[in-house]
């Protein structure tokens, strides 16, 4: 595939210095800390790959309009008056202003606070004032003047993922076997129906954005990282009532795990860099135990909605942190997504969001909502550690006293049939940190295998 849309950078490095860079043994550090390295990946992962960008039931009526962002790129996700997503940039083509401030809202048009430009919810512009002193050029309709769009836009089951190259492998070639997750997070809704609700939170650390995709399927890091709050769950009384069932007590106690549990949890990598993890919640109300009546409800519902062994296979799904590189991470049993942002080489914001299952009891969406807040909220207990983390690998990366990170634990336990998938269930390998290698090899160079 030819390179498109990659502005012509005399200083961009050769294919052979990314394949020097991206070793699966271990990325370069300057991969982490270099702003010329972080440019180019702009330019050509998130210049070129599929990026999610939101979800349909943000903007379900006509006018309806969120923020997002690919990158650098800020947009705009607008349902249009033919009820068409459009996915524009968040720029005036007059001066280049940043057209909505909002988050999001409703609006028949968009109106540049800087000269009053005005655009339709198709991206036309609609209005100039004080048009004759503009060249004959500028006038409604002009296509040149129109917001620019993304060059591809497309979605699976509701999910929006936008790319700024023009041609390229499909979307859902791009998610593969990874289609597979947001199929299970949409039929576990009984009427197959999800909307992003509940707010989000979002997180700012400074460190790279690679560092929370490396991070996500680390099997071994948790009981050290994650040990104050393991103990705080562990020395909480067992006969006290707690408002949520004790769901907050049982994920921070899940982190304690010992190496023969997280050793027997299974680990899957694909070669986009996608890759997810067995789930390791053994033990409360995230565990489907048998007396939790609020669960049993909510199996009935679905069994009455789609069959049982539907359900059954639904329900017994059993993966966490589904990885779609480089940007999402979506949980669905907890019916949660968290979405990158790379802001800087050192600069990276996290959101999170839950999801409302129709049909489903509220009392399921309120354990989302919950989970949410443990996991990602900037109080959490459990993400704050990560965050702490992610800056100090960030602090000694730019010392440049380790010359490229270490990503070998497993490595002679990678297996690769012929689906194309890693697997390994007798250690806690680092085989996510190794398809993420592959991956940023095969985008960042100049021309893009298929």
């Amino acid at each position: 595939m030819n390179e498109t849309n990659v502005a012509q950078d005399s200083a961009a490095l050769s294919d052979a210095e990314v394949v020097a860079l991206s070793d699966v043994d271990g990325m370069a550090a300057t991969t982490y800390t270099d702003a010329g390295i972080f440019e180019l990946e702009m330019q050509r992962i998130f210049g070129r790959a599929w990026i999610f960008v939101g979800h349909n039931s943000q903007i379900p009526n006509v006018g309806d309009y969120q923020r997002s962002r690919i990158g650098k790129h800020e947009l705009l996700l607008v349902r249009d008056t033919r009820q068409q997503v459009r996915v524009l940039m968040n720029a005036c083509t007059h001066r280049g202003t940043q057209l909505c401030a909002q988050a999001n809202g409703n609006a028949a048009r968009f109106v540049c606070p800087y000269h009053a430009w005005s655009f339709g919810l198709d991206g036309a512009l609609s209005a100039v004032p004080g048009l004759d002193a503009y060249p004959d050029d500028v006038k409604p309709g002009a296509a040149h003047l129109a917001l620019k769009a993304v060059a591809r836009s497309d979605n699976y089951r509701g999910f929006i993922f936008a790319s700024l190259a023009s041609v390229g492998e499909s979307l859902e070639q791009f998610l593969g076997p990874m289609t597979a997750a947001i199929d299970n997070l949409i039929d576990r809704a009984p009427n197959r129906s999800i909307q992003m609700q509940g707010g989000n939170f979002r997180v700012r650390y400074a460190g790279n954005w690679k560092l929370h995709h490396e991070n996500a399927n680390d099997t071994v890091h948790p009981g050290f990282v994650h040990k104050s709050s393991v103990d705080t769950a562990r020395a909480a009384s067992t006969t006290q009532v707690y408002v949520d069932g004790g769901q907050t007590v049982n994920m921070m106690a899940a982190n304690g795990f010992s190496r023969r549990e997280w050793d027997g949890i299974e680990l899957h990598g694909f070669a986009n860099g996608h890759s997810f993890m067995g789930g390791f919640y053994k033990s409360g109300i995230l565990a489907q135990r048998k007396d939790d009546l609020v669960a049993n409800e909510y199996r009935a519902i679905l069994e009455r909605a789609q069959g049982k062994e539907a359900a059954e296979a639904i329900l017994g799904m059993d993966r966490f942190n589904n990885l779609v590189w480089p940007n999402l991470s979506i949980n669905a049993q907890f019916h949660q997504i968290r979405v990158v942002h790379p802001i800087s080489v050192n600069e990276t914001e996290i959101q999170g969001f839950c999801f409302r299952l129709d049909g489903a009891p509220d009392a399921i969406f309120h354990r989302a909502v919950r989970f949410l807040g443990t996991l990602v909220s900037p109080a959490s207990m459990i993400f704050s550690d990560d965050l702490e983390i992610f800056e100090r690998v960030q602090r000694g990366l730019e010392t440049a006293q380790l010359q490229r990170s270490n990503s070998t634990r497993g490595a002679h336990l990678d297996t690769e049939p012929e689906s194309g998938t890693w697997w390994r269930s007798s250690c806690a390998s680092e085989l996510p940190l190794r398809v993420q290698s592959r991956a940023w090899r095969r985008w960042m160079c100049a021309e893009v295998s298929e």
